[in-house]
């Protein structure tokens, strides 16, 4: 029998209160990752490998194994771009066995706009062009779009030592916003991403704004695929709002017939309603918010939970929509014991973010 090549990498990270670090990793991670937690001690375990991190004399002691050198980076920087976030302000140092190069990223794709067009009032498609669409086949959905200022060569981002990602600031500052791919054309070489036009009067929409000016031959980067799995089962249960659309719609696209496939999904009016193709057998819910009383909030949460009470504990259950509805929604499924390796329960915006912070 032949060994299956490993890579590893070690670290420690000298937080100021590594418990409480240690409990929102695994708050945190258990969304994207089987999370084992002992003591001072936590194990996560995805496909991209594995991290075990002990909290001991103040540090966290932090060890990683992945298949190849691409997944082992990936993990790094994934954990590193949180413990520093988690951090925030309080002191924090982040040191690893072997450093990282500052290399341009590995899985940074160059693409060029194809075409726009309206899917509906407020749903728009943008095309791009890549030469190597076959990472974006099946597997994770998500990636970052970024987008160089306008009249300037792109400086694209590399990596930091402590495994963070060196994004280019000053006149150089990329646009950066995380995204669905909602589809891949393989016979064209192209990717799809659906972009929510957000009608806030006031509030900054970036990506949006992006989104109603492209035009074919504009020069831009993704950074990805991570996170986002397709989900599989038997049966599957789908629920989210305008943001989740363009992943409800990916999965639904791409589930094998035999599938069954129960859609809950949240717009403002009829006119955002989009046809939905598929393979499976698909079951869809329309809800649309115009018609929710005046400063109503939970509603939707409300419809979720009451569908989720006629699924089955067979059903892998995906959830996407606001903040406080997804907590709800988690709080609901924890008491009905619900398989946590069964669901995906994520949220893509949060109701009361700053102006300027709505996810678009």
């Amino acid at each position: 029998m032949i060994a299956l090549q490993e890579y590893k990498l070690s670290g420690v990270a000298l937080p100021s209160d590594p418990i409480w670090m240690l409990e929102e990793i695994c708050e945190h991670f258990v969304e994207h990752a089987e999370v084992q937690r002992l003591d001072n001690f936590a194990l996560l375990r995805n496909e991209a490998g594995l991290a075990s991190i002990r909290a001991d004399a103040g540090k966290l002691l932090i060890e990683l194994t992945a298949p190849t050198p691409l997944a082992l980076e990936m993990s790094r920087t994934d954990l590193a771009e949180h413990l520093f976030h988690f951090a925030g302000k309080e002191p924090f140092a982040l040191e690893w066995s072997e450093p990282a190069q500052p290399l341009t990223l590995p899985n940074l794709h160059h693409v060029t706009v194809a075409g726009a067009e309206d899917i509906t009032p407020r749903m728009r498609r943008v095309k791009f062009s890549c030469a190597d669409v076959t990472p974006f086949v099946g597997g994770e959905m998500h990636v970052q779009l970024l987008v160089p200022p306008q009249n300037r060569p792109p400086v694209w981002p590399s990596y930091r030592r402590d495994g963070r990602v060196n994004w280019p600031e000053g006149d150089d500052a990329l646009l950066v916003r995380a995204y669905t791919i909602r589809a891949v054309d393989t016979e064209r070489g192209e990717l799809w991403i659906d972009f929510l036009q957000h009608p806030v009067p006031g509030v900054e929409t970036p990506g949006a704004d992006f989104a109603r000016d492209a035009v074919p031959g504009m020069q831009v980067a993704l950074l990805g695929p991570s996170s986002g799995k397709l989900p599989e089962g038997a049966s599957i249960f789908l629920a989210g709002d305008e943001a989740a659309l363009p992943a409800i719609a990916r999965i639904a696209e791409e589930a094998p017939a035999g599938t069954r496939l129960q859609a809950l999904i949240e717009v403002w009016d009829e006119s955002e309603e989009q046809e939905l193709r598929s393979a499976a057998a698909l079951d869809i819910r329309w809800l649309h918010r115009k018609t929710y009383p005046d400063a109503s909030q939970g509603t939707f949460a409300g419809e979720i939970k009451q569908a989720l009470g006629a699924v089955d504990s067979q059903t892998y259950v995906w959830v996407a929509c606001e903040k406080q509805d997804v907590r709800a929604v988690r709080s609901f499924l924890k008491s009905r014991g619900h398989d946590r390796k069964a669901m995906y329960v994520a949220w893509y915006w949060e109701r009361e973010a700053p102006a300027g912070s709505v996810s678009d």
